[in-house]
C-alpha cells in the first residue's frame, strides 16, 4: 500500500509544469563621475553609482563599478568590462556624470578633461557611439543608461570631429540610433537638461534603483515606471526617454525560481497520542524571499494543527512555520497499519510555486505496542536532531577557512567544496557575497540574497571579475529547519594564469592582463602557454598567446598553427595577427590583399589593432581602394580605445596634411601627448621630433633629448637614430660624431632603415678615408629594412659604388649567415637579400616592435 501511495505521489509531482532555468551571463559597468578637476563637481554621481551598482548586484549581475575616472582609467576599466562581456547575454553600461553633444555626437566626460583646445575632445572625452559599437560586437543584448544630460560647462565651443571643426551644443544629449536588440535610456529627453535633485541621489537614479528591483518586470515597463516617478519628482521639468530596438525581453530582477523542497517524504504517525510533529522541512526560496504554504490535500486519517489551532485546506501558512505543523490522529485509527498522504503547495513573492508530498503510515499508539512505536519515534527524532547538528558542524568545517584559487578568464570555475551532506533540511544562506565576480549554479546566477540547498553546494561555481586580483571573502549561514545556525566563511583568491603573465597582449579585448610587447615575452612563455592550452583547450586566448610565444622564439610554423587555432575558436586578435604575418612576410611571401582581409575582419569585430591596420590601409590606399573618411574614422575609434599606434598614425596624418585632411600641428601634438601619457615609446620619439622642429609646440631640444632617451631605453627602434642626429648635427647637445655613429649602429640593429642610411652617410663624410665596404654594408641594410621603399636614394647611392667594396661587403655578410641563401640576381640584389637575412637571423623574433 505504501508503495502505491509513493507511486501516486511521484505521478502528481511529475504532472506539475517543469521550470527551466539557466545561468545567463549578465554584466554591468556602472560609472559615477563627480570630482571634476577643471569644472565644478557634481554632487550626485558618486552616490548614484554606489546605489545603482548595488541594484545590479542584487539582480545577479557581474558588476564593474568605477568612480571619478580619468580618460586613461576609463580605457582600462572599459577593456576589462569588454573582456567580461565577451559572449554575454546582456551587457549594460550605466553612466552618471557630465555629458553633452557636439554635432549630433554624444560625449561622456572623464574627470580630468580640460577641453581647452580644438583637438582635445578626441583625446580627452568618450564618444558614446564608440561605447555602443564595442558592446554590439560582444553581447547579445545591449543596454546603455545615461544620467548625463547636462549643460556643457566648458568655455570652448568648437572642436575637431573627424575632418571638420564642429560647434558644441549647449544642452543635453542627442538622440541615438540603436541597432537591433539595443535599448538606450536617457535621464531626460534629447536636448534637455537633467536635474541633480535635492537628495543624495539624482531623481533618475533614485527612481531607477527602486523600480529595477521589481521582480520579473521587463525593462521597458521598468523605464515607464521610472519616467512616471521622475516626472512627478521634478514637477514635469524632466522627462526620461529611451530608444529601444529590443526583440528579446530583458528582465533585470529575475525571480522565477520555485521554492526548494525535498522529494516525496515518508513518516510514521502514531494514533491516539495527541498532536505529533510531522517534521516537514522549511521550504527555502533560493532567491531570498518569503514563502507561504497552503494545504492542497488534507489527510483523511487525522487533523492538521499549528500552534494548537486546526489548519484548513487552502489556509495560508508562513513557510517558516511549516516545521511546527503537527497531526492529530484519533484513537482506534491504525489498529491495522494504514497509509495516508498530505499534499501542500509553496509559493514565493515572485510567483514561483512548487509542491510537496508527505506519505505517512498510521500505527496504533495505544497499549504496549504503541508505547514501543512512540519510543522508537522519539529515539529517531533525537537521533535525527543529533545527525543534523553533526551535518551543520561538518558543513561549516568543510567551508570554514577554506581558500580556493580561481583562475581568471576561463569561465565559471567549480569550487569543489566536497560538502559532507545532502540532507534536504540543510540549507546555506549567502551572508557575505564576494565584492566582485559572480557565484552561480549551473541553472542560475546567485545574488547576495540567495540560498542553496545542501545537494547544490557541490555544484557551486565562481567566476572572478577580469582585472580583480585581491582575495575575496564569502560568508554562509548554515542551518537545518529550526535548529540554530552556524556561520562559515571561505576565501576566494583570483589568480592569473602564467601564460597570461608571460604572453598576454596589450589592448586584447579578450585578454585579462595589461599585456606585454613582443620584445618583453620571455623564453619561458612557450612552456607555460602549452600547459595552459592543455588545461583549458577551449579557451582561445591561450592558443593565441602560445602563438605569440612561439613567434618570439622563431618557431614560425608552430606559431601560425596556434594562431589559426585561436582564430578558429573565436579569438579576434588572432585574426589581426594572421594579417600581420601576411603583411610582414613572416615564413611566407608578403601578401597585402590577404593581410587586409584579416585586418577588416578583426576591425569589424572591434579589435583596436585591426581597426588601426585596416584604417591605415584604407586611408592611404595600401592594397585597397582608398577611402580616407572611413580610414580616418577607424583610426579615431582605435585611438579612442587607447591604441597608441593609431594615435601615432593620426599624428602623422595631421602633421603632413594627407588626403582631404588639412595639416594641423596642434592636433598632431595632442595625439602624441596622449600616446606619451600611455607610455608609448613611438609617441615619445615622434613628440621629441616635434620639440626639435617646433611644430605644434615651442622648440625645446632638451625636452626632445629626454624623450628620445626614454624611448631608446624602452627599446624603440627609431629613437637611437633621432638622438644620433642631434649628436651628429650638434642640436641641443655638443656635436659628437663617435656618439652619433654608435647610435646609428644601434638603430640599424633594431631595424631602422633611416638609421642604417645615416650610418653609411656619416662614414662617407670621411671622404678618401671612408671604409667603402662598411658604407655598402649599411646601405644594403637600409634597403633591406625599407619594406615600403620610403628611402629610394639608398639604392641609388649603392649603385654608385664599384664592385670591389660590394664584393667585400657581400663576403662579410655571407660569413655571418648560419645558413646559405640563393645567390641569384645582381650583386646589389644579393647584398640586399643577404643583409636582410643577417638582420632576421640576429632578430629571430621578427620586428619586435
Amino acid at each position: 500500500m505504501l508503495r502505491c501511495f509513493a507511486f501516486i505521489a511521484a505521478l502528481m509531482l511529475a504532472s506539475f509544469t517543469a521550470f527551466q532555468a539557466c545561468a545567463d551571463r549578465r554584466v554591468a559597468l556602472v560609472i559615477g563621475n563627480s570630482e571634476y578637476r577643471e569644472i565644478p563637481a557634481l554632487k550626485n554621481p558618486d552616490k548614484d553609482a554606489e546605489d545603482v551598482s548595488n541594484t545590479f548586484r542584487l539582480a545577479g549581475f557581474d558588476v564593474f563599478v568605477a568612480k571619478d575616472l580619468t580618460r586613461i582609467q576609463f580605457e582600462k576599466q572599459f577593456r576589462n568590462y569588454l573582456a567580461a562581456a565577451d559572449g554575454a547575454d546582456l551587457a549594460i553600461v550605466y553612466y552618471s556624470g557630465h555629458g553633452f553633444q557636439i554635432g549630433g555626437e554624444n560625449f561622456l566626460i572623464p574627470v580630468d578633461a580640460s577641453l581647452k583646445n580644438a583637438a582635445d575632445i578626441e583625446v580627452q572625452a568618450i564618444k558614446l557611439d564608440d561605447v555602443l559599437q564595442q558592446l554590439r560586437t560582444k553581447s547579445k543584448i545591449q543596454v546603455i543608461i545615461l544620467d548625463a544630460c547636462r549643460n556643457n560647462p566648458f568655455p570652448r565651443k568648437d572642436y575637431w570631429l573627424r575632418d571638420q571643426l564642429i560647434v558644441a551644443g549647449n544642452t543635453g544629449l542627442a538622440q541615438v540610433k540603436s541597432s537591433l536588440n539595443t535599448l538606450i535610456a536617457f535621464a531626460t529627453e534629447p536636448g534637455a537638461v537633467a536635474y541633480d535633485g535635492n537628495g543624495d541621489l539624482s531623481p533618475f537614479s533614485s527612481a531607477f534603483s527602486r523600480r529595477a528591483l521589481a521582480p520579473n518586470q521587463e525593462i521597458r515597463s521598468v523605464m515607464a515606471a521610472v519616467r512616471r516617478d521622475v516626472v512627478q519628482a521634478t514637477a514635469g521639468k524632466q522627462v526620461p526617454w529611451e530608444n529601444s530596438s529590443l526583440i528579446d525581453e530583458v528582465v533585470l530582477m529575475r525571480r522565477a525560481n520555485r521554492p526548494a523542497l525535498p522529494p516525496v517524504l515518508e513518516k510514521v504517525v502514531p494514533s491516539g497520542v495527541g498532536p505529533v510533529s510531522l517534521d516537514l522541512p522549511e521550504p527555502v526560496d533560493v532567491d531570498g524571499g518569503a514563502v507561504t504554504v497552503s494545504i492542497d490535500r488534507q489527510p483523511s486519517l487525522g487533523h492538521l494543527i499549528l500552534d494548537g489551532k486546526p489548519v484548513a485546506a487552502g489556509e495560508p501558512i508562513a513557510g517558516k512555520d511549516l516545521p511546527r505543523l503537527r497531526m492529530d490522529v484519533p484513537k482506534g485509527v491504525g489498529a491495522q497499519e494504514e497509509v495516508d498522504m498530505l499534499a501542500y503547495s509553496t509559493r514565493d513573492n515572485w510567483g514561483g510555486e512548487s509542491q510537496g508530498i508527505l506519505v505517512f503510515r498510521v500505527k496504533n499508539g495505544e497499549g504496549a505496542e504503541g508505547k514501543q512505536v512512540i519510543a522508537s519515534l522519539e529515539s529517531e527524532q533525537k537521533q535525527q536532531a543529533v545527525e543534523r547538528g553533526i551535518h551543520i558542524a561538518g558543513a561549516a568545517e568543510a567551508i570554514e577557512n577554506r581558500e580556493v584559487h580561481v583562475p581568471v578568464g576561463v569561465g565559471p570555475v567549480p569550487l569543489q567544496l566536497d560538502f559532507p551532506t545532502a540532507d534536504p533540511a540543510v540549507t546555506l544562506k549567502l551572508a557575505g557575497y564576494p565584492a566582485t565576480g559572480t557565484l552561480s549554479l549551473p541553472d542560475r546566477t546567485l545574488s547576495p540574497d540567495s540560498s542553496l540547498m545542501a545537494d547544490e553546494v557541490d555544484h557551486l561555481r565562481y567566476e572572478p571579475q577580469v582585472g580583480a586580483v585581491q582575495p575575496l571573502i564569502v560568508g554562509f549561514e548554515i542551518r537545518a529547519d529550526n535548529t540554530s545556525s552556524k556561520p562559515a566563511t571561505m576565501k576566494l583568491s583570483p589568480s592569473v594564469d602564467p601564460c597570461d603573465r608571460e604572453a598576454g597582449e596589450p589592448l586584447d579585448l579578450q585578454g585579462v592582463v595589461p599585456g606585454l610587447l613582443p620584445n618583453e615575452i620571455s623564453s619561458n612563455a612557450v612552456d607555460v602557454c602549452r600547459a595552459a592550452v592543455k588545461a583549458y583547450p577551449d579557451v582561445p586566448r591561450f592558443h593565441y598567446q602560445l602563438g605569440r610565444a612561439l613567434l618570439a622564439v622563431g618557431k614560425v610554423d608552430e606559431a601560425k598553427k596556434a594562431i589559426q587555432d585561436a582564430a578558429d575558436k573565436g579569438h579576434v586578435r588572432a585574426l589581426f595577427e594572421m594579417g600581420y604575418i601576411a603583411a610582414s612576410g613572416i615564413g611566407a611571401a608578403v601578401d597585402p590583399k590577404q593581410a587586409n582581409g584579416f585586418y577588416a575582419k578583426a576591425s569589424d569585430k572591434g579589435d583596436p589593432y585591426g581597426m588601426t591596420a585596416w584604417g591605415r590601409a584604407l586611408f592611404n590606399g595600401l592594397g585597397v581602394e582608398r577611402d580616407t573618411r572611413k580610414g580616418l574614422d577607424l583610426l579615431l575609434k582605435a585611438a579612442a580605445m587607447g591604441h597608441t599606434y593609431s594615435m601615432n598614425e593620426l599624428a602623422s596624418i595631421f602633421t603632413e596634411g594627407r588626403g582631404d585632411v588639412p595639416a594641423d600641428y596642434d592636433r598632431a601634438v595632442a595625439f602624441l601627448k596622449a600616446g606619451v601619457e600611455r607610455q608609448d615609446m613611438y609617441s615619445m620619439n615622434l613628440l621629441g621630433r616635434s620639440y626639435l622642429s617646433g611644430r605644434g609646440v615651442e622648440k625645446n631640444p632638451k625636452q626632445a633629448q629626454a624623450l628620445f632617451q626614454k624611448a631608446m631605453d624602452l627599446g624603440q627602434p627609431y629613437a637611437p637614430g633621432s638622438l644620433g642626429r642631434m649628436y651628429r648635427d650638434g642640436v641641443g647637445v655638443t656635436q659628437n660624431f663617435d656618439e652619433a655613429t654608435r647610435l646609428f649602429e644601434l638603430a640599424s640593429a633594431r631595424g631602422d632603415y633611416s638609421g642604417a642610411y645615416d650610418r653609411a652617410a656619416i662614414e662617407m663624410q670621411k671622404g678618401d678615408k671612408a671604409d667603402q665596404a662598411l658604407v655598402v654594408r649599411y646601405l644594403a641594410f637600409s634597403i633591406g629594412l625599407d619594406l615600403r621603399n620610403e628611402l629610394p636614394s639608398a639604392r641609388t647611392t649603392l649603385a654608385q659604388f664599384s664592385a670591389k667594396p660590394k664584393t667585400a661587403a657581400l663576403k662579410q655578410l655571407r660569413s655571418e649567415l648560419k645558413s646559405k641563401i640563393p645567390a641569384g640576381g645582381s650583386v646589389d640584389d644579393q647584398l640586399v637579400k643577404t643583409a636582410r637575412a643577417v638582420w632576421e637571423q640576429d632578430n629571430p623574433r621578427r620586428d619586435l616592435f
